[in-house]
């Protein structure tokens, strides 16, 4: 089996003891953001998965799009990254 080499750890734990891969990471092409992706994608950069430029350019987000992401998942969870949510959170 070959590895390829990569900077950074291969694995991290989450607080809720579940392991996190790189191969958990939506694929570098994806264009549909659903929930469930943006909060994995910020998961990996807020546990050391991925650091914040590697996860920019292979997304190709910019830092405030990414910013908004991690603030919605800080204040309300998965579901503060729901489009109908986020119009809901920005009137409060």
């Amino acid at each position: 089996m070959f590895l390829r080499k990569i900077d950074g750890p291969r694995a991290v734990t989450l607080p809720d003891g579940t392991v996190m891969t790189r191969a958990d990471l939506p694929p570098p092409e994806t264009r549909r953001w659903v929930a469930s992706r943006k909060a994995r994608v910020v998961r990996a950069v807020a546990f050391g998965l991925i650091p914040l430029k590697e996860a920019l350019e292979r997304y190709g987000l910019s830092a405030e799009e990414f910013d908004l992401w991690r603030s919605a998942v800080e204040r309300h969870g998965e579901t503060g990254l729901k489009v109908t949510r986020i119009q809901q959170y920005r009137h409060l």
